[in-house]
């Protein structure tokens, strides 16, 4: 199964990456660019025996190493396949 996930900064936690990038779309001329955030983007391909069971495996995935609960939210896509 193909599996899109999406891992950005929780709303309200600061995003020096995210800062940094926002001001530099302005010094180069991109006005109204606010409130931005940088985060990651993973595919990945997974055996599993039902979507129910790749969706909690990839829970568990992003729980354990691909996010950080504590100050990133994640969502995820699975693609049967």
């Amino acid at each position: 199964m193909r599996v899109r996930i999406f891992v950005t900064p929780r709303q309200g936690i600061l995003d020096p990456q995210g800062r940094a990038v926002e001001t530099a779309l302005g010094n180069l001329g991109f006005s109204g660019v606010s409130d931005l955030h940088v985060g990651r983007y993973i595919i990945l391909t997974l055996e599993a025996p039902s979507k129910a069971a790749a969706e909690e495996t990839v829970r568990q995935m992003c729980e354990q190493l691909l996010a950080n609960p504590v100050i990133e939210d994640y969502r995820f896509e699975v693609e049967p396949g």
